[in-house]
């Protein structure tokens, strides 16, 4: 089995070094100082709650064509990234690629199959609490390494198999659900909120859950992305806030999301991809989303990073 990271953050990097710590083909793409650091050194990654790993000899490599084709993808770039991450990966597409995408956001998996084809395609999401702490050094925050992904339309195919069995003996939690949409815009909800908030008080979840007057917040933003979803016709479960809430609970304090650390590190923001789409979808179908939109206003000027662009 050979698999690709496109995008070695935070996410591709630690599941990508868990894979190849399990002795797994697997070819990190990465640019910059963080490419020389890891073909120097090797992909570092730290963890309190975990222990540490290091791919000495990691497959590290700027440019997706020197890879060939493959027999699976991780999408792990940034969303603004989307489109330009789908040109180069197309070298690395044979007949029987299978493309997962374990980006934030709902609208990802339509510009894959557009792009590439529905067959090419299944749906994935990441939980983890990860960022690229120095060139070549990823540092997990909390104890939770988990990926979903599944078929579209629910079947257990070959190819899901293969991949969950991969992930397993790395010892990366798996769950295929039956209904990957349903699972998607149930980590969307808890997504919107952690990232919205944490961003807008410039702090880990901790404090946040923690102060009855943000904790509130979180509930009304997960609720309005609840109310979109099922708007749409999107099978949630009806006590999924009070589910999610229970998630949160149990992160270890110091957890941030991916947007709070961009914020702070003048990096560009995912925000209209996330509760920018809730604000969309809510005006689209009639649903408020007051929580959401000021959220939105609140963190526009920090969208392009800190350039303000």
């Amino acid at each position: 089995m050979k698999i690709a990271i496109m995008g070695t953050g935070g996410v591709g990097g630690l599941f990508g070094a868990r894979l190849a710590q399990a002795g797994i083909d697997v070819t990190f793409i990465a640019r910059g100082a963080h490419l020389e650091a890891i073909k120097a050194h090797g992909l570092q990654v730290v963890s309190a709650d975990r222990g540490n790993i290091l791919i000495k000899d990691a497959q590290a490599v700027s440019d997706p064509k020197k890879v060939g084709v493959v027999d699976y993808i991780f999408l792990t770039v940034k969303l603004w990234d989307t489109d330009s991450a789908v040109q180069l990966i197309e070298p690395m597409v044979g007949e029987h690629t299978t493309v997962i995408s374990f980006q934030n956001g709902i609208s990802r998996d339509d510009v894959l199959k557009a792009k590439l084809g529905a067959q090419h395609v299944l749906g994935g999401i990441s939980y983890v609490g990860a960022t690229i702490k120095a060139p070549g050094v990823i540092e997990q925050r909390g104890t939770v390494q988990k990926l979903v992904f599944g078929e579209y339309g629910g079947a257990k195919t070959e190819r899901v198999l293969a991949l969950q069995k991969a992930c397993e003996s790395a010892a990366i939690e798996v769950v295929v659900p039956d209904n990957i949409e349903k699972a998607l815009w149930e980590k969307f909800i808890v997504l919107v909120a952690m990232s919205s908030i944490t961003a807008s008080c410039r702090s880990p979840i901790g404090p946040v859950r923690e102060n009855p007057d943000t904790r509130a917040l979180l509930e009304a933003v997960m609720n309005e992305v609840a109310a979109v979803a099922k708007a749409r016709d999107v099978a949630i479960s009806d006590d999924i806030v009070k589910q999610q809430m229970a998630y949160l609970d149990n992160l270890g304090k110091d957890v941030t999301a991916s947007m709070e650390h961009d914020l702070r590190h003048g990096n560009k923001l995912e925000l209209p991809w996330l509760a920018g789409t809730v604000v969309n979808l809510g005006r689209e179908l009639n649903v408020p989303t007051p929580v959401c939109a000021f959220v939105c206003a609140i963190l526009s000027p920090y969208i392009g990073g800190a350039s303000r662009e």
